[in-house]
């Protein structure tokens, strides 16, 4: 009797979970970024958030720890939307000036966000990731389809730069961003090495991974130009009002 669901594949029926359109993802990311940033910028120096709630063996549960796992779920969640984004875009190069664009308008939000200037060079946001991320997707595809070595040579100047620059999660983040972009027909792979990357906060990695699988394909309530811009702005603009909530209520 031939095998109809060969090891490996998945059901059939499957296809019925996949619930997640691309705007669900967007929303799910924003959410438990907004969550993380909150514990991060706002929660950091309040006394109540150090407040053990209770223990998970030697762990003492707080709000804060329940707002930075949470969070860890976001950048999975965006990488992934990163990759699908350079698959699906008429024009990679306009998707990377837009990428670097948002980097640039958010360095102010982030450099008053950690240090009250306007200028933080040791320290820079993680929209510079994703566009050094989508960098290095862009010369590994000119590689592989033209061979040509100079590719290969400006995807390893990507990583040292992602190096030096220290943007969020730094040469760790560009190398998960090729590595879910180069597994993404092999889930289970693209799951268990993705989370390996980020072993502190591997748990929540993971439930970034089956969110992911859920996607159903399509683009979902998020169709207008406009609605993708909101989404793009929404991060510097909630980086500046936790800034300025902080600074109102603690004066830092």
């Amino acid at each position: 009797m031939i095998n109809s669901n060969p090891a490996g594949s998945q059901p059939r029926n499957f296809s019925k979970y996949r619930v997640l359109s691309g705007s669900a993802l967007k929303t799910i990311a924003l959410v438990t970024m907004i969550i993380d940033h909150v514990g991060l910028y706002l929660l950091s120096k309040a006394s109540f958030a150090d407040v053990p709630l209770f223990s998970i063996g030697s762990i003492s549960v707080t709000v804060y720890w329940i707002c930075r796992k949470i969070g860890r779920i976001a950048f999975p969640v965006y990488v992934f939307l990163l990759s699908e984004g350079f698959i699906h875009t008429h024009d990679k190069i306009k998707y990377g000036r837009n990428l670097l664009l948002f980097a640039l308008i958010s360095e102010i939000p982030w450099n008053l966000v950690h240090s009250g200037k306007i200028l933080l060079p040791s320290s820079q946001n993680v929209f510079f990731t994703l566009f050094l991320g989508f960098l290095a997707l862009y010369f590994c595809e000119l590689y592989r389809e033209q061979g040509n070595i100079k590719h290969l040579a400006c995807l390893i100047v990507v990583f040292a730069v992602s190096y030096f620059l220290k943007a969020d999660y730094g040469i760790r983040g560009v190398g998960f961003i090729l590595l879910v972009h180069l597994l993404r027909n092999i889930k289970p792979a693209q799951a268990l090495i993705g989370s390996s990357i980020f072993t502190n906060n591997a748990p929540a990695v993971f439930i970034s991974f089956i969110l992911i699988n859920l996607y159903n394909g399509k683009r979902g309530y998020i169709t207008s130009k406009a609605g993708k811009y909101i989404f793009y702005a929404l991060y510097p603009l909630h980086i500046l009002v936790l800034w300025y909530i902080r600074k109102k209520l603690w004066g830092w």
